[in-house]
């Protein structure tokens, strides 16, 4: 049963590929490149990452401190 799922998934993704494409137009990320933000953005996007990463970090050795305990 999930064999078949899997099949749909990925004919569904190839089916609607071609029509994601078929937007290749964005003005806005155009924009955004061309002004030099989207650096700002992809900047802030990695700080986030970077913060959640550290987080779970320092949450997962005070919560093995604690199964030690």
């Amino acid at each position: 049963m999930n064999k078949i799922k899997y099949i749909l998934l990925a004919a569904l993704i190839l089916i609607f590929q071609p029509f994601a494409q078929a937007q290749s137009e964005v003005e806005m990320a155009d924009l955004m490149r061309t002004d030099g933000k989207i650096y700002v953005v992809v900047a802030v996007l990695l700080i986030i990452f970077i913060g959640l990463i550290v987080y779970l970090i320092n949450l997962d050795r005070k919560v093995s401190k604690l199964e030690k305990k």
